[in-house]
């Protein structure tokens, strides 16, 4: 026990991080234009945690103009990534996703961490009846020997990193198909971060599946809000808008709102870590996510602080 709680004092994430990054802001003068309309993916609009981070980020910005924000097309994350790699603004302007070596160079990335770092750590959305074949496990080992096979999205960037890490992963390209898929038996853990995996039950008829209570996967992999190559504007004003939420604490309240619930509930600090190696992520980003799991508990006594209630 001693032990587990030192590794769980060491990889649990670090809200406390996110109220310190804080890069400075493009030095520019402004003059506001119009109203602008920001096209968010579906899935990051969907949810409201992300929405209402883009909304507190351009609200703080109000010297670049009024705006609006609308939900995208129900497109694939790939397509996604490919319309902002392609300037393509008629389709999509903002996404939050998992960060790679590879997004980073091609597109354009707000490098704060949008949920602390808990997209990194993740829990198995399972059929009730799956649940004693995950009783005992300690390690990748025993997941392989069990043939526990991890659904996960085609273009997710966990796929990779789950499968260089030796474990089968099944994968589709939409998000809503990987709950039939389950149902169906195609795979025994649709795995989802700590901070999405209570949405995903309230918001996707799931009352027949249920969260693994034991397990806890941790990896480097922060979550960053992306736009286009071209859209210097839309990434100035988000930068300066988290910047600005950090300072004046609004940010520490927005972590407390939608992500103190998940670490209290999902009961982190009694699960077996299982670690996962990242090699995918670029120099920058690895020292994020490395400083994301580190001086944990520090980070602890936050997190405790964030979660219990006014």
């Amino acid at each position: 026990m001693v032990a587990r709680n030192r590794f769980i004092h060491r990889y649990l994430p670090g809200f406390l991080l996110v109220l310190c990054l804080s890069l400075p802001a493009p030095a520019m003068s402004v003059e506001p234009d119009d109203k602008r309309t920001f096209i968010l993916w579906y899935r990051n609009y969907d949810n409201p945690a992300i929405r209402s981070l883009v909304e507190l980020a351009l609200a703080k910005t109000s010297e670049y103009g009024d705006f609006t924000v609308v939900r995208s097309e129900e497109l694939s994350q790939g397509r996604v990534l490919r319309e902002l790699a392609n300037n393509n603004n008629r389709l999509v302007d903002i996404a939050n996703v998992a960060t790679t070596a590879e997004r980073e160079e091609f597109l354009n990335p707000i490098p704060l961490p949008v949920d602390g770092g808990l997209l990194g750590f993740r829990v198995c959305l399972v059929l009730p009846k799956h649940l004693p074949q995950f009783e005992g496990i300690q390690n990748i080992d025993d997941l392989t020997s069990r043939k526990i096979r991890i659904g996960q999205g085609s273009h997710w960037p966990d796929t990779p990193i789950l499968e260089a890490n030796g474990l089968q992963v099944v994968t589709h390209t939409r998000y809503e198909i990987l709950f039939g898929m389950l149902r169906n038996e195609r795979f025994e853990c649709f795995a989802r971060g700590v901070g999405e995996v209570l949405f995903d039950l309230e918001h996707n008829r799931a009352d027949d599946l249920v969260i693994e209570p034991n397990i806890l996967f941790a990896y480097h992999m922060p979550s960053y809000l992306f736009v286009a190559p071209n859209d210097q504007e839309a990434a100035h004003r988000l930068q300066l808008g988290i910047e600005r939420a950090i300072k004046d604490g609004s940010f520490a309240v927005y972590l407390k709102r939608w992500f103190g619930r998940a670490v209290t509930e999902l009961g982190l600090e009694q699960r077996k870590v299982i670690t996962l190696e990242n090699p995918y992520l670029s120099e920058e980003s690895m020292y994020v996510g490395r400083h994301t799991l580190e001086n944990l508990r520090r980070r602890l006594d936050y997190l405790s602080q964030i979660a219990s209630p006014d």
